[in-house]
């Protein structure tokens, strides 16, 4: 259906409503009637603005897709949700239409339904005319405004002052597919519950308790819950996201997830003496550096992984393994039954980092997935549990899954591996690090991975404004204030220890509230999710890591001299003799890891930053030559800031057109964005590394959401990889929140475990839950084990 018949659809269910309302017997039911008829009117008037905004970005952005195969980008989620709230609103019409005349019509429920509808519609709205500005002052095809003042800070300014509330009620992930707002919902209600008992010096039971008795209030009232949803994610600091977060972490829930997951034969946390070791380079053997333990922020400590396989291989029972084994409380997970059958060892190795902002969970969290994963790939896989921020700020967490990447490669007979093909994956901050991980191992000419596998990964960390984060504002798990509380964490920005809380372990902050989300996870939610990992489904098989011929990355890999090691922002020199490098074996080896974590021991980086660069080797904005059909395009979209009454440029910019105003909130968000130098750092943010240090990069599978605020950082990272014709593909999937992955163990808690490995026909004819399409559940699978299946 087109936008004008869409919003001529509005119109119609709006108007013979409020004339129903408006007059007669029925319609004189007194305030709840009015009510209808306001939100009604309110919403035509709206629409009329909406209408040729919607029309006009239509027109423009397809030019900032990745390629016309894959439709994605900020400009087009924006109109996608309000096409999303139009839609809901026309249902809700329709159903008032068809009901309104019955003795079981509620008018009051249904004007709380419309009025919640017509104030996400204003928002949005507003979000609109922001994203309208951003065409008029970024550059032609790129989706960032390149500074973090002006435009981005005035996003900001926006946002923390923008109602958030109605998004949160009755209105809370519309924009989702229908199977996965029931688990939003049981997040959103234990989350307010679990912040109103959160600063009670209570713990066990206790907040348990009172979790549990105040939960009822929020489900009943969806206004309430979404008033307090806003508040709790404005002002409450990291830790009660940490301590939130990693309620899945705890013994009960892990063990319904695990109970519930693929079993495996293996599945053991490893706690590795962080020594340093010696691993030779790339391009000549002969050659090593050494690799030392991080020590950057906390000092050196053991680094922390989890090695989960399928199938018993070769090595993986062996005792310096074994001694490697640290202990979880529970029952060792080691499947070693006298008729155990051991297998050879794989040939592959598949090193995951997993997603939580930098600052929350472990492998744990993300156990049900990556068991799937090693059970339909057939191959073993070894989870970095790297420290988190604030405790351990950038580049701590850089540090350690560098080093579990090196000691993965020397030790892989214990890990039933023959070490011939590695595959690194993450999720959302995992995403990141998967990446940076590469680049650094490039930075020391070490192997390379075979390939990168980012889910929604974040590759800009900085400020800057863009369509996609416009979403925020609205997105019930990545909210601008927390992602900007997590981002100053790994910046090491925000305070280590919590004031005005007690002080206790994590593990009894995680504990306390164990009984806080059990009841919640029980409402019906569909598990389609788990089928996301069936390479059954795989239609097609995009690129994947194939190993890169010698060429693609000798350029990198060759360049890596003393220099390069010791200042790895700065571009390496190519040797103009490939005989220098058995002289540099002990010159290579006085350098080590130590000497590139220097530079990032603290906040502020003696290595040049990428702001220190010329302008050709920094500027991630791709555009050349603007499109002269562009620039038509763009000019009845874009515009600029709106200027006062006389003509006169405004002072300070109004953001939005004269006579119009988005809902306040009635508590301004405590907003703190930081502009901290860490965050233009290229192991920080790759988006922002040079050219030289991505085109050493193996081929990157990168997927991402088309709902997700972190869209435009995948979409423009692989627009940059393609540009230097570095192997890369992107895929979107549609109707899903970022954090998808990590959401598979909550439906899994939710609802009755279904297989999920179909075939790719039967796919084709399920309908799964009501509401899912089935483009997306076919285009799901593929996105994922289509590439990794392919690499293995």
């Amino acid at each position: 259906m087109d936008t004008k018949a869409v919003f001529a659809a509005l119109y119609s269910v709006c108007e013979e409503n409020a004339v129903f309302f408006s007059g007669g017997a029925k319609g004189s039911q007194g305030d709840a009637a009015r009510r209808l008829v306001d939100a009604m009117k309110l919403i035509q008037e709206h629409a009329h603005s909406l209408e040729p905004v919607i029309s006009g970005f239509a027109a423009v952005y397809h030019h900032f897709d990745f390629d016309p195969h894959i439709p994605a980008n900020g400009y087009r989620s924006l109109v996608k949700v309000v096409r999303c709230c139009v839609l809901h609103i026309i249902q809700k019409g329709r159903y008032i239409t068809a009901n309104r005349r019955s003795i079981f019509f509620r008018v009051a429920h249904n004007a709380g339904e419309m009025e919640s509808y017509c104030n996400a519609l204003c928002q949005l709205r507003a979000l609109l005319y922001l994203a309208q500005r951003m065409l008029h002052d970024n550059s032609h095809g790129n989706l960032f405004f390149q500074d973090e003042s002006g435009l981005s800070e005035s996003f900001v300014r926006e946002y923390s002052s923008m109602h958030k509330g109605c998004f949160y009620g009755r209105c809370l992930g519309f924009q989702f597919t229908p199977a996965i707002r029931p688990c939003l919902q049981t997040i959103a209600i234990g989350l307010v519950a679990f912040g109103e008992n959160y600063r009670r010096h209570q713990s066990g039971i206790g907040v348990a308790a009172s979790s549990f008795f105040t939960s009822g209030k929020y489900a009943i009232d969806p206004e309430l819950r979404g008033a307090e949803f806003e508040r709790i994610t404005q002002n409450l600091d990291v830790h009660f996201w940490k301590t939130f977060w990693n309620i899945t972490e705890t013994e009960v829930l892990s063990s319904l997830a695990s109970m519930t997951s693929t079993q495996v034969k293996v599945n053991r946390a490893l706690s590795v003496p962080s020594v340093p070791f010696d691993l030779p380079l790339a391009a000549n053997h002969r050659a090593s550096v050494t690799i030392a333990p991080p020590s950057a922020h906390i000092g050196t400590a053991p680094v922390q992984m989890r090695l989960i396989s399928y199938d018993l291989r070769e090595g993986q029972d062996s005792e310096t393994l074994l001694s490697l084994s640290r202990s979880e409380g529970g029952a060792i997970s080691l499947s070693l039954g006298l008729k155990t059958k051991r297998l050879p060892s794989s040939p592959c190795l598949l090193i995951h980092f997993h997603g939580g902002g930098f600052v929350a969970q472990t492998s744990k969290s993300h156990e049900p997935y990556l068991k799937s994963w090693s059970q339909d790939l057939g191959v073993p896989i070894l989870s970095v549990d790297y420290s988190l921020a604030p405790e351990a700020p950038f580049p701590r967490a850089l540090e350690e899954c560098f080093y579990a990447y090196c000691w993965a490669l020397r030790n892989h007979h214990l890990l039933g591996w023959t070490g011939e093909k590695v595959c690194l994956a993450g999720d959302s901050a995992g995403g990141n690090l998967s990446l940076t991980t590469s680049m650094r191992a490039a930075a020391f000419g070490v192997r390379m991975p075979d390939g990168i596998v980012a889910v929604y990964p974040a590759t800009l960390l900085t400020a800057y404004a863009s369509p996609s984060r416009l979403l925020t504002l609205m997105d019930p798990l990545l909210p601008l204030s927390v992602l900007s509380r997590c981002l100053s964490a790994y910046a090491g920005n925000e305070p280590q220890t919590e004031t005005q809380v007690e002080k206790v372990s994590t593990l009894s902050l995680v504990r306390r509230d164990t009984a806080l989300l059990l009841r919640d996870f029980r409402q019906g939610a569909s598990n389609w999710i788990h089928s996301l990992l069936d390479p059954n489904r795989a239609s097609a098989s995009p690129s994947t890591a194939a190993e890169a011929p010698p060429g693609a990355t000798d350029t990198v890999r060759k360049s890596i001299s003393e220099a390069s090691i010791s200042s790895p922002h700065a571009d390496p020199p190519v040797p103009s003799e490939t005989s220098e490098f058995p002289t540099r074996k002990l010159s290579v080896k006085s350098q080590t890891c130590q000497d590139l974590g220097s530079h990032n021991n603290s906040t502020s980086h003696s290595a040049p930053l990428l702001s220190e660069r010329t302008p050709e080797d920094v500027n991630f904005f791709l555009s050349k030559d603007a499109d002269p059909s562009m620039s038509s395009d763009f000019s009845s979209v874009a515009i600029p800031p709106p200027a006062g009454e006389d003509g006169s440029e405004l002072e300070h910019h109004r953001e939005f057109p004269l006579g119009f105003e988005p809902l306040r909130s009635k508590q301004l968000a405590e907003m703190r964005v930081e502009s901290s130098p860490v965050f233009k750092d290229p192991f920080c943010s790759p988006l922002l590394a040079p050219d030289s240090m991505l085109k050493g990069l193996p081929p990157v599978h990168i997927v991402a959401c088309a709902l997700d605020p972190m869209l435009d950082d995948s979409v423009m990272f692989a627009k940059r990889l393609r540009n230097i014709d570095q192997p890369v593909t992107l895929c979107v999937v549609d109707d899903l929140p970022h954090g998808f992955l990590s959401l598979s163990q909550e439906f899994a808690l939710s609802s009755p475990r279904r297989t999920h490995r179909r075939s790719h026909a039967s796919i084709a004819s399920w309908n799964g839950p009501i509401g899912v399409c089935q483009p997306l559940q076919r285009k799901l699978g593929p996105s994922l084990s289509a590439p990794l299946r392919e690499w293995s």
